[in-house]
């Protein structure tokens, strides 16, 4: 083999299966060489003795609100924050963006953004709204990872929710052309009507809004949809799934058959609806937090990998959307998108013995089977693509809110104390980011779901 382009030495790499000391050779943004002792000739060397070596985090749900409102964030900020937490590579939603993806035209706007600021490597999802059946085929030529929808209102005026019928058909198309469909599952009748009863009632607090929006309005979308999935035979992807009730209803679909999975969010693994009342509107999301006991029963399918994969769902907005005395008016959603990794590290590796192999199968190698994405993407082996988050594992930090990259500097877990900190993060065998710095000029590029 002639000299390589990069060797890392020493690290200890986290696998899908295991944790091994190898050395890892890559040239021309490839991993050409994996195996202890390697030594061979390099044009750079990084040390990573003392230091996990993670395949780059997959983060599978962001609204980086672009184009159309890189106000609320964007490209070069939330791309900036997803590298500085190990992240190479993001799906973006189709709602938030002004247009929304919901056609080619809309599609190929968001890619010429992307281009232009991404640091690392994107996907699109795209959406499924009343109206654009008709255009869903289109997306998927251009390469979307598949097709979402809500079941309640998104708080976008341009992106409606769905009906049942609308679902169903979605589905229907969805199946044909071999894409997934992901829904945010809660019901909008549910959700609405009590949400109306406190209003009327002038009770308006954060808690009146955890209220509002009950598990079981969520239990009652998640079976919809399976009901739905198993009549149309289409691929299902049920996202920020809250609680462990709800990954319980998936978990007995998938023994009938059903093709299904569930994301959980950081958020729902560290925070609880307590801290939503102590923090107020910047722990405001949907669903909402739930109470510690929801959380410990979804650390425990998740430990029993009845969770496929774990998603940021970093929705950030300008600070004056998170300022109104009325809960129901504050923008929900939690920017997060910067500590994803560490804080799995911290909740579930430090304090719940959660195996490192399974957190790196939620953030990267199930990413990519479940999405179908190229082999190029499918982890730390021979021919992928060198994606890494570096990991010091015995470093403790505490969340400042100036070391916040994103474009507003607010996120419910500013102050917290966790352990395991990114060092540096390469996409493709380059240093996009190392020791609190970016790197690099973008370099992003657009990354294709294969049927």
């Amino acid at each position: 083999m002639s000299e390589l382009d990069l060797l890392i030495q020493g690290g200890t790499v986290v696998t899908a299966t295991e944790l091994q000391t190898l050395n890892i050779g890559i040239t021309g943004g490839k991993i050409v060489a994996l195996e202890a002792g390697l030594e061979l000739p390099s044009r750079e060397v990084i040390d990573a003795k003392e230091l996990h070596i993670f395949p780059g985090v997959i983060d599978a749900h962001v609204h980086f609100n672009e184009p159309g409102r890189a106000h609320w964030e964007g490209f070069e900020t939330g791309t900036r924050a997803l590298a500085a937490g190990g992240g190479t590579l993001f799906f973006d939603m189709p709602l938030n963006a002004h247009p929304p993806t919901v056609d080619a035209e809309s599609f190929d706007l968001k890619l010429q953004a992307a281009r232009a600021t991404s640091l690392v490597d994107f996907a699109f999802w795209g959406g499924l709204v009343p109206g654009n059946l008709d255009r869903l085929e289109e997306l998927a030529e251009r390469g979307v990872v598949g097709f979402k929808a809500f079941m309640s209102n998104s708080g976008i005026d341009d992106f409606q929710s769905v009906d049942d019928h609308t679902l169903r058909e979605g589905m229907k198309r969805s199946a044909k052309l071999g894409k997934i469909v992901a829904v945010h599952a809660e019901s909008d009748v549910i959700t609405q009507e009590l949400a109306q009863q406190f209003i009327r009632a002038g009770k308006t607090s954060i808690r009146d809004y955890l209220d509002s929006r009950p598990i079981e309005a969520e239990l009652d979308a998640i079976q919809r949809a399976l009901t739905m999935a198993g009549e149309t035979g289409c691929a299902l992807h049920i996202v920020h799934v809250s609680g462990g009730a709800g990954i319980a209803l998936i978990a007995a679909a998938q023994k009938l058959g059903l093709d299904v999975t569930c994301e959980t969010c950081p958020h729902y693994l560290t925070l609880t609806e307590e801290d939503v009342v102590q923090l107020g509107a910047v722990a405001k999301c949907a669903p909402p937090l739930r109470p510690t006991s929801a959380q410990e029963s979804l650390w425990s399918y998740v430990k029993a990998e009845q969770v496929t994969t774990i998603g940021s769902d970093h929705s950030p907005a300008p600070p004056d959307m998170k300022l109104d005395s009325n809960s129901f008016k504050v923008w929900g959603g939690i920017s997060g998108v910067q500590h994803t990794l560490p804080l799995l590290i911290t909740e579930g590796y430090v304090k719940r013995d959660v195996a490192l192999p399974l957190l790196s199968r939620l953030l990267s190698y199930n990413v990519a089977k479940r999405f179908k994405l190229p082999s190029e993407k499918s982890g730390i082996n021979i021919g992928s693509d060198a994606d890494f988050a570096l990991v010091d594992l015995n470093q403790e930090f505490t969340i400042q809110r100036d070391d916040l990259l994103y474009r507003h500097q607010q996120s419910p877990y500013v102050g917290r104390l966790l352990k395991g900190k990114v060092v540096q993060t390469l996409l493709r065998g380059r240093t996009v980011f190392k020791d609190g710095k970016i790197m690099s000029k973008p370099l992003g590029q657009l990354v294709k779901s294969e049927n």
